[in-house]
């Protein structure tokens, strides 16, 4: 290569990079909520709109073998990062069920969806059980859960069937110490014996990443409220698909109850099925959500 040559190409990548750094904020895929909180969402497809909220501590990429899956059959499918978590903001407050909530409903407002169906897991699920007690179904179509968290994980006198106060004060004291050892002790019962090492390193990396303040706020918002009187208000077709051997949320506890209280709900449960579904029992939650979203 000539010395010109070498210029020219040096001066092409220097422009180049000029023009990347003063790109507009606004091409990133991202969404403002009314209090300042950027949220980070990624949108592939064309169709009828998916929105996906992902598990407790865990980011939207955890949906990318749903999406890779339902975006090519006529569905827009949309995850987007819980604030707090993977590539959203990280406010030092906000981390409630109502706010939760509301950024579900701003995301839908954003992006103009109407007839969106929703997919939860785990603590997903609560925040979209309380999204339709304050914003309604009237942009909602459908609904699926995965191994939910709903609808009470906390015991109290009229809810035997939750856990006990201090065992969660245990859990959070935990993390407190050591989050990452926590993570590596209990990482073995959300899988199964043949889930492949890289894919449980995959999903605890994504756990490693949450701030561990984020981690505890989000796990006692997760367990303040009381969402039983709002089972009866869904009147758009639920799909619950549980595993009988999920030990993070029991099905006993929380997907027959929630489905017991939705009127019509569908409950599919998976022989042998962990807490991870979502990659354990790839091919099955894809088919099942491909014929319940279709």
């Amino acid at each position: 290569m000539q010395r010109r040559d070498m210029l020219l190409t040096a001066a092409a990548a220097s422009l180049a990079a000029n023009v990347a750094r003063a790109a507009p904020a606004a091409t990133a895929p991202r969404i403002r909520t009314s209090d300042g909180v950027v949220l980070y969402h990624e949108d592939w497809g064309s169709g009828r709109p998916v929105l996906f909220v992902h598990a407790w501590a865990l980011t939207s990429a955890m949906w990318s073998y749903q999406i890779a899956e339902l975006s090519p059959r006529g569905l827009r499918c949309i995850a987007f990062d819980r604030r707090g978590h993977g590539r959203s903001d990280v406010p030092g407050s906000g981390y409630d069920l109502d706010r939760f909530a509301d950024d579900i409903a701003e995301v839908i407002a954003q992006l103009g969806l109407d007839e969106v169906a929703l997919v939860g897991m785990s603590m997903g699920c609560n925040e979209i059980l309380n999204y339709v007690a304050r914003h309604g179904t009237a942009r909602i179509s459908r609904i699926a859960m995965l191994g939910p968290t709903t609808p009470y994980p906390l015991q109290t006198a009229d809810n035997a069937l939750g856990a006990p106060q201090a065992y969660f004060e245990q859990s959070w004291a935990a993390w407190q110490r050591d989050f990452p050892k926590w993570i590596e002790d209990n990482k073995l019962p959300f899988f199964t014996k043949d889930t492949s090492p890289q894919t449980m390193e995959w999903v605890a990396a994504m756990m490693r990443q949450i701030p561990i303040a984020v981690a505890v706020a989000t796990s006692r918002a997760l367990i303040s409220r009381d969402l039983r009187p709002v089972l009866p208000r869904i009147d758009r077709p639920v799909l619950i698909l549980h595993g009988d051997a999920d030990v993070s949320a029991p099905l006993d506890m929380t997907g027959r109850p929630t489905a017991n209280g939705i009127r019509g709900a569908e409950l599919k449960v998976y022989p042998g099925g962990p807490h991870g579904l979502f990659v354990t029992h790839m091919a099955q939650v894809n088919a099942d959500l491909a014929a319940f979203l279709a």
